[in-house]
């Protein structure tokens, strides 16, 4: 077997062509095996830094009361009945929890802005117009009609002080930094059935609950589902929020709100009604 000897002319010129050889290979090396390990790693120690942040939830739902009932305007020009629209609506007072980290007031647990989005709302059938946007207090269970919200989203005043407090209008979204005040919300459901008239046989139209009855409206159809999320920052500038699913049943064993309203209190214990930490 002959033998093969390699001569190199230029050692210089060789040694140079491995140095760069040996630089792409490891360019290559990090670019596909390295930085691949290194970004899950760093993704793991910010998920774990996340988890661990909302052990603690610093805001939190505590609990939301809900009131439904019902309305019929009538459209006709003589007020005698013959044009009427049904709508439905029910009024939302939301608390948040701002006391599982401390039951004093710091800039942790304090809100500095606070706003809803992703509004979706959702019916068996697709009946009238639905419509979620914020609702003075005042006129909690009271008929009013309100507007969608400007793109979807309510953005609300912060309240820091008394004295903002008393000249704060609230016929505008509202909410105080200590969170001392629900998120009052106000869901409508307007033009269920339209052009109804009373029949010769009756003289009067409930102006409640009762008319969906009246007017044959099946409660089956018309209950709902919101799904909205609730935006928090606070006094750090820490951002928190929460999606809000609620599904909203009309009905009950005793005829709910064929009754002419309904009032109920739902009481919310678990993580799952935490607000979720954005920040580390």
């Amino acid at each position: 077997m002959k033998k093969i000897n390699f001569k190199i002319k230029n050692a210089k010129l060789a040694f140079v062509i491995l140095i760069i050889l040996s630089f792409i290979i490891l360019l290559i090396y990090y670019n596909f095996i390295l930085s691949k390990s290194l970004a899950k790693n760093n993704f793991t120690n910010q998920m774990i830094e996340i988890s661990d942040s909302n052990e603690n939830a610093i805001f939190s739902i505590q609990k939301i009361l809900l009131y439904s009932s019902a309305n019929a305007i009538d459209n006709s020009k003589d007020q005698s009945l013959s044009d009427v629209s049904i709508c439905q609506y029910s009024d939302l007072a939301i608390y948040i929890d701002n006391s599982n980290s401390s039951s004093e007031l710091t800039d942790e647990n304090t809100v500095k802005n606070l706003y809803i989005d992703n509004i979706v709302m959702s019916s068996k059938l697709d009946k009238g117009a639905k419509i979620l946007n914020y609702k003075n207090p005042l006129n909690f269970a009271k008929f009013v009609d309100i507007e969608m919200p400007i793109n979807n989203r309510i953005d609300f005043n912060i309240v820091n002080t008394n004295q903002q407090n008393e000249s704060n209008d609230y016929e505008k979204p509202t909410f105080f930094t200590d969170c001392s005040n629900p998120i009052n919300l106000g869901y409508l459901n307007k033009d269920i059935l339209t052009n109804y008239s009373i029949s010769n046989d009756s003289s009067t139209l409930s102006f409640n609950g009762k008319v969906l009855k009246e007017s044959n409206i099946s409660l089956d159809d018309i209950n709902y589902s919101l799904n909205f999320t609730i935006h928090i920052v606070n006094n750090l500038n820490k951002k928190f929020s929460y999606n809000m699913k609620l599904d909203v049943n009309l009905d009950d064993n005793n005829g709910g709100i064929y009754n002419g309203y309904s009032y109920k209190t739902k009481t919310t214990i678990g993580q799952e009604y935490n607000f979720f930490s954005e920040s580390m």
